[in-house]
């Protein structure tokens, strides 16, 4: 898919905290956790949108925000034009038919005393679409799709493997034939050989089915496989943003380069060659997160332009016009980071609460 595809769904200014409460009888808010804190970004039809980062940046509260399981603090989120934010019960009910999400854990996501014919039919349920034996031919149906035995209908959860409990979970995403599916690290539980497998599954249903994907992952290399553009978060925001190939090859943001130095190469010469970026100090607490670039604290290129104003997320030189990235200081072709450390000091990473009587 293009660049220039049509907008699936439009991400704009969203923030979602999660406030801290403290006291026995009278609870009063004394911070807030900044999930997620103002992030823009598009989604286009029948394309693989993936997005990394650290554990904590916020990329699953995004996607749990995309999918209308999580409401948002402040911001819009279009879906096909319609601003899912605002919806009624009965909308969102209608809204999640479209809009379905893979889980990381395949064990923990299957509910373990229900049969697997009733887990993969229970959005048929949910959304009464069909029942009896048009039920049952439906879940086979799908089961047959994702590569298990349509016999193995009766089977418990515990009698698959990991490999096969998460096709369950794709076999269930997929029962409402809906337009995006949100990939939450869906093979980061899972043996590599196995990965690969599912991986593939999903590619070919893509095709098959004209799905579009949000693809969180930990593993660069995945992403890099599985996806048409990737967007990388740090502490709550999008720091850059770029079709696959522009960003693996021109990393602008140096947190986009320290994460590409730290994957793994099949080429042991080029693994040899390749300098790793090693970031000093700690990532800052999401509750009271640093002033102007969130990275500043860790960057190597830091100035203290970047404590004062925070970068806006814009085309650096002649990067291509989807090639964004929010830094003051980008990185420019060429340029080695490994040899530098951070020019400002991180002061703290854990803010101390207010005590609050009770």
């Amino acid at each position: 898919m293009t660049a220039q595809g049509e907008v699936l769904v439009r991400v704009e200014d969203v923030h979602k905290h999660f406030p801290i409460k403290q006291g026995i009888i009278f609870k009063k808010e004394v911070a807030r956790v900044h999930a997620v804190d103002g992030v823009s970004l598009e989604i286009r039809r029948g394309e693989t949108l993936g997005i990394v980062g650290e554990s904590g940046c916020g990329k699953s509260t995004l996607a749990r925000c995309v999918t209308g399981l999580h409401p948002v603090t402040r911001g819009r989120i279009e879906f096909e034009g319609t601003d899912i934010t605002t919806l009624s019960k009965d909308g969102l009910k209608r809204f999640r038919r479209d809009v379905q999400m893979i889980f990381q854990d395949p064990y923990g996501s299957l509910n373990p005393r229900r049969r697997v014919g009733s887990i993969i039919g229970d959005p048929f349920a949910i959304h009464g679409i069909a029942d009896g034996a048009e039920r049952k031919k439906r879940v086979q149906e799908l089961m047959e799709l994702v590569g298990l035995n349509p016999e193995h209908y009766n089977r418990f959860p515990a009698e698959f493997s990991g490999g096969q409990r998460q096709r369950i979970g794709v076999a269930r995403a997929l029962a409402l034939k809906p337009k995006l599916v949100v990939c939450d690290e869906p093979v980061s539980a899972l043996d590599v050989s196995i990965q690969a497998q599912v991986i593939n599954l999903l590619d070919d249903l893509q095709d098959e089915l004209g799905l579009t994907y949000v693809f969180i992952a930990h593993d660069l290399s995945v992403v890099r496989y599985v996806s048409d553009r990737v967007a990388v978060m740090y502490l709550g925001k999008v720091g850059e943003a770029a079709a696959v190939e522009d960003l693996y090859g021109t990393p602008r943001h140096p947190y986009t380069a320290a994460l590409l130095s730290a994957a793994s190469v099949p080429d042991p010469d080029e693994a040899e060659r390749a300098e790793r970026i090693v970031l000093t100090g700690d990532v800052p607490s999401p509750i009271d997160p640093p002033p102007g670039c969130r990275f500043h604290p860790r960057c190597p290129k830091a100035r203290e332009r970047c404590v004062a104003e925070e970068p806006l997320l814009t085309v650096k030189g002649a990067d291509a016009p989807d090639h964004v990235a929010a830094c003051h200081f980008p990185v420019e072709p060429g340029e080695r980071l490994a040899r530098e450390h951070a020019a400002i000091e991180q002061e703290s990473t854990e803010p101390e609460l207010p005590e609050v009587s009770s």
